[in-house]
């Protein structure tokens, strides 16, 4: 497996009590090392990403007003609800760049599996405005990336986290050669992500939401995936997968009402890699999003990375 990440993604300050805080990065770092992933595993860094390679999933427009509120000193963009500090832009191209380093070392055969360790997160993040906790999209610049720089005709970005990837939907709503799957939490934060909303254009069909109540934990997660999205692919076939690893899904994390477990997450994850061996030649890319309980984070992550390596 590879690791890709780098410690300025802990740099990142959305402020005093915000709990997307940076003691996050070192619950997980620590988990992994413990666990001897670290130690099994190929670590490397960010890919530089040039204004060309941002553009391929937000525009111009958008990249310019955020780098110029972070570096005034703002504490949140003026797109939305999202919480900066200085370091904030170069802890997000750090992560978006580690989630684009890992799809070009997984395609270029360095190994079949990648897990990205960094923060900010990126789901919510649409094409035109940072939200939530997010300012770049990680996941949705390695799909694209590896749709128009590395020759990947279909992509899957399976997203778990307990908040609908409101962001990543946006950007590939009309664009067929990225399948988004997602399971999360109905009604909550941010409103969307209703089953009605499967796609539009050249990308109808290529939407597959499944919004559950809280109180949700294995037996509805795992029904949405084994009775929903594995059958869709049967005719999408992926070429990559990718996952939006949010463990705020978890039992017991302050933001979310579900009740999964450490090991929901491994069978999840065994089960993605199954997938990957059917359709992608075992190609998976996770990326981490949210999970706001340290400990509940930290044991989530390992079993994922331990099932991932």
């Amino acid at each position: 497996m590879i690791l890709a990440t780098d410690s300025i993604c802990e740099s990142h300050e959305p402020g005093n009590g915000h709990p997307e805080q940076r003691a996050r990065y070192s619950a997980v770092y620590d988990a992994l090392s413990h666990a001897g992933i670290l130690a099994s595993s190929s670590i490397i860094g960010p890919r530089k990403l040039l204004p060309a390679d941002l553009a391929l999933a937000h525009h111009a427009s958008y990249l310019e007003l955020a780098q110029r509120e972070i570096k005034a000193g703002y504490d949140h963009l003026s797109t939305g609800d999202t919480s900066v500090g200085l370091t904030s832009w170069s802890a997000a191209l750090a992560a978006a760049g580690c989630a684009v380093a890992a799809t070009e070392a997984v395609m270029r055969g360095d190994a079949k599996t990648a897990f990205c360790l960094v923060r900010p997160p990126g789901h919510h993040a649409n094409a035109v405005r940072g939200m939530g906790f997010c300012i770049l999209n990680n996941v949705a610049l390695a799909a694209r990336f590896a749709r128009e720089r590395l020759g990947v005709r279909r992509a899957l970005i399976v997203d778990w986290d307990v908040h609908h990837g409101n962001g990543t939907q946006d950007i590939f709503y009309e664009d067929g050669s990225v399948f988004f799957f997602s399971t999360h939490q109905s009604p909550w934060y941010p409103g969307t992500g209703m089953a009605s909303e499967t796609g539009a254009g050249e990308g109808a069909g290529t939407t597959l939401n499944c919004p559950l109540p809280a109180g949700s934990g294995r037996s509805e997660v795992f029904e949405c995936f084994e009775k929903k999205l594995l059958p869709a692919m049967k005719t999408f076939q992926p070429e990559l997968i990718l996952i939006s690893a949010g463990f705020d899904s978890r039992e017991n994390d302050p933001l979310g009402k579900f009740t999964l477990k450490d090991s929901d997450f491994r069978d999840l994850t065994l089960m993605m890699r199954q997938l990957a061996a059917k359709f992608a030649q075992g190609r998976v890319v996770s990326v981490l999003e949210g999970g706001y309980n340290l400990s509940g984070l930290a044991s989530a992550a390992a079993a994922h990375c331990s099932a991932l390596a």
